[in-house]
């Protein structure tokens, strides 16, 4: 039976038999299915990737307004795209915590004031030229300049000081932060050849693949970079990735094999996914959020108890039940859940007409609230929208719904428009989330929150050693979120993602976003 069963391993690892076909062998010879998976994928791990060939990628959330600026990166496209070519200081790891890339070390002093990170050695950027701490300087300035639009601002504000020394790159705080090297993490901080202010479109970094051709929207193509100083990645020789934002066309395209992987399998059909032949569905939940984000400085939202009606009159069990088919969990209008380390649980908020209605009294609002949506905010979103109408109409409380179109929601409404439907994939720490989207003077600010006793608290929090105390804070910050905020946070999304078995080396379970936070096509290979 042990001869059999590494037989099958050995040919399941060489892509000669699909892992469904695996997976009923090896329970026909009375193995389990969770040993089973356990088997395959380290026998995955001792074959060894392949080397060469073409991947596939069908990819949801891109636009013919997405810019190759790392900067700008706001959906899932473009913080692919970007992983492709470029890379950060540091990643996080499969396993947890942190890995070097552009750096190969970093420490502190005692204070956690002043963080220095020392640049590996032998790095080039695709163009040739070797990186420097000076281009890490650079790509830090243009990323906090006063007139910069990255969506990284927020993260660098306590910065006071930065400075190349040799071959380090040295940042100095104006108050403590542990958590400064996660912030390194953040994908829009790709090290750049002068950081980017000669071009920031240029895409040059020091990633595994080139940019090869370039149709945002539509179309991108990437060819191994031959001097890549990791090994570990970039196994394919090409890489094509194909914006595909209708649910129905991307499952389509995966099952037809013109695809390899997607993204964002519908809840709704990934059963059906799963059962076609060569396919296998992934899923992993975590720090994601499907959300309806309202301007706290625009009206009718200005009034905190239109806020509060709206919260109150939605149905969240109703919504992960009918958008997420068990593929996710209950939210409580707050960006934070039980996947970060210092969470503390409070009282779920419950779907009550009558304190809805109650608060849509007192507020004085008649007109019909307009929200926003696309199915490229995320899946089932415009579904998600009449139920969310459906569930306020019980209160008394008037939504008209407006779809729009896929291409530009992130550009168009996302951020512009004061009530609309949106997703966040979630930050590594608590501080990263918070600092990101709900910090008052943070670009990515997408609910407009501006609350004095919260930015005190958030930065409070990022000195204070004391865990219990830490802890405490983001569990007072999270409150102030729900209780206060523009945010409805109905449900936590799991990450389903879906690949043909034509590629192997998929990691299921890894830390960030979905696809392998992203880099499913940088570190898998094409198995037949």
């Amino acid at each position: 039976m042990k001869n059999q069963i590494d037989y099958l391993k050995l040919r399941a690892a060489l892509g000669h038999i699909s892992r469904r076909e695996f997976m009923g062998r090896m329970g026909a010879l009375g193995v389990s299915a969770a040993l089973a998976n356990t088997m395959l994928a380290g026998a995955v791990r001792a074959a060894g990737p392949q080397k060469g060939g073409t991947i596939r990628v069908g990819i949801q959330g891109g636009g013919s307004g997405d810019s190759l600026d790392p900067a700008l990166a706001a959906n899932a496209t473009a913080t692919m795209v970007s992983q492709m070519w470029g890379e950060t200081l540091v990643e996080l790891k499969e396993g947890g915590g942190l890995e070097g890339r552009v750096a190969e070390s970093w420490s502190s002093t005692p204070d956690a004031k002043t963080w220095t990170f020392k640049i590996r050695s032998g790095v080039t950027f695709s163009n040739g030229k070797t990186v420097t701490a000076e281009d890490v300087l650079a790509t830090l300035e243009r990323h906090s300049g006063e007139d910069t639009k990255s969506g990284a601002l927020g993260l660098l504000r306590d910065i006071t000081g930065m400075r190349a020394e040799g071959d380090s790159f040295v940042m100095e705080l104006n108050q403590p932060n542990a958590d400064l090297p996660y912030l390194m993490a953040d994908y829009h901080l790709i090290i750049q050849p002068n950081g980017g202010k000669d071009d920031p479109t240029a895409g040059i970094g020091t990633g595994p693949y080139v940019v090869k051709s370039a149709e945002p929207g539509v179309r991108f193509v990437f060819e191994k970079y031959p001097d890549h100083w990791d090994s570990n990645r970039g196994h394919a020789s090409t890489v094509e990735m194909i914006v595909i934002n209708d649910d129905t066309a991307r499952m389509a395209a995966l099952q037809s094999g013109q695809v390899d992987m997607v993204n964002r399998v519908p809840p709704r059909t990934a059963a059906l996914v799963d059962r076609a032949p060569n396919i296998t569905v992934n899923s992993k939940s975590g720090p994601g959020h499907y959300v309806f984000i309202m301007h706290c400085d625009t009206a009718p939202f200005d009034n905190n108890d239109v806020r509060m009606a709206l919260k109150y009159g939605i149905n969240r069990q109703e919504m992960v039940d009918k958008i997420l088919f068990g593929y996710g969990s209950v939210g409580n209008d707050t960006p934070i859940n039980a996947s970060y380390p210092l969470f503390t649980d409070f009282e779920q908020r419950e779907y009550d007409p009558d304190k809805a209605a109650h608060h849509w009294k007192k507020s004085g609002a008649t007109d019909p609230i307009l929200l926003r949506t696309s199915d490229n905010s995320f899946p089932g979103a415009p579904d998600a929208a009449a139920l969310f109408q459906q569930s306020c109409a019980q209160a008394g409380i008037p939504v008209e719904i407006k779809r729009e179109p896929n291409d530009g929601y992130w550009s168009e409404v996302w951020n512009a428009q004061p009530f609309c439907t949106s997703y966040w994939g979630g930050r590594p720490t608590q501080d990263q989330m918070f600092t990101t989207a709900y910090l008052s003077t943070a670009d990515w600010n997408d609910t407009r929150f501006n609350n004095e006793t919260f930015d005190q608290l958030l930065l409070a929090a990022r000195a204070e050693l004391d865990e219990a105390k830490r802890t405490q804070m983001y569990s007072d910050m999270s409150t102030i979120v729900r209780d206060e905020g523009g945010l409805i946070c109905p449900m936590f999304n799991d990450f389903v993602d879906a690949l043909s078995d034509r590629v192997a080396g998929y990691v299921q379970g890894g830390p960030g976003y979905e696809l392998m936070n992203f880099f499913a096509p940088v570190k898998m290979w094409v198995a037949a």
